[in-house]
């Protein structure tokens, strides 16, 4: 997982999280397990309408990590680039 985070394109944060799945470029949801509930909870039933697999990461400093960033993420997504 670290590698296909590290290295694709994606977006950090639950605004860009929620604009990813509406315009349906989400292709991966990922959440940690030490966020806020009441932030998660509507980003992954949103992932489940638009059939968008949801994985779950152990702690936030974690996710951070794995997204290149130095500070925790509470969610982020992989999202598809289209080709203009």
């Amino acid at each position: 997982m670290s590698t296909e985070l590290a290295a694709s394109p994606k977006v950090v944060g639950a605004k860009q999280v929620r604009r990813a799945l509406n315009a349906g470029t989400a292709t991966r949801v990922y959440m940690a397990q030490d966020a806020d509930p009441a932030l998660l909870q509507p980003l992954e039933q949103l992932a489940a309408e638009k059939a968008v697999p949801v994985e779950w990461v152990s702690t936030m400093k974690q996710l951070g990590q794995h997204c290149g960033i130095a500070v925790g993420a509470a969610v982020a997504a992989l999202i598809s680039v289209l080709a203009e």
